[in-house]
């Protein structure tokens, strides 16, 4: 039976990519700050190989995607698992918004990537509860 109560956030792997680096500490903030009781990372690369923990856990929890830039690696693999793809999110989205957030470099975002990277995570974390909403009040009803 699915945990209602754990969603896996699988950030690309942005290699290169300083957006990449804002979504893996996007990732970060949430499963280790802002709702670790909610949810768990794994590695897409892992995802990728086909290693058969990760493929159970896509298959089993919700899953959220954070894609670094438009060519949405991390939603896509997830699909191709056949995961239970709940939300796909991507940096470049959020970045638009605010565009004086531009992280630095993949080594060192920065402060304003660590700002974009919070603000992403509060965005991730509020679909989280969202999703465990969902899911408990259709559990429910």
């Amino acid at each position: 039976m699915e945990s209602v109560r754990e969603i896996i956030i699988i950030p690309c792997s942005g290699i290169g990519k300083p957006t990449g680096t804002v979504g893996r500490a996007a990732t970060y903030e949430v499963v280790e700050k802002l709702r670790p009781a909610n949810s768990k990372t794994l590695c897409l690369a892992l995802l990728v190989k086909g290693d058969k923990e990760a493929l159970n856990m896509v298959h089993q929890h919700p899953c959220i995607t954070i894609d670094g830039c438009p060519l949405e690696c991390a939603r896509k693999n997830v699909e191709l698992a056949g995961g239970r793809l709940a939300c796909g999110m991507k940096v470049t989205d959020v970045y638009k918004d605010h565009k004086e957030l531009k992280p630095e470099t993949v080594l060192d975002i920065g402060e304003p990537g660590r700002k974009l990277a919070r603000l992403l995570a509060e965005m991730v974390a509020r679909e989280v509860d969202d999703i465990i909403a969902k899911r408990g009040a259709e559990k429910n009803g």
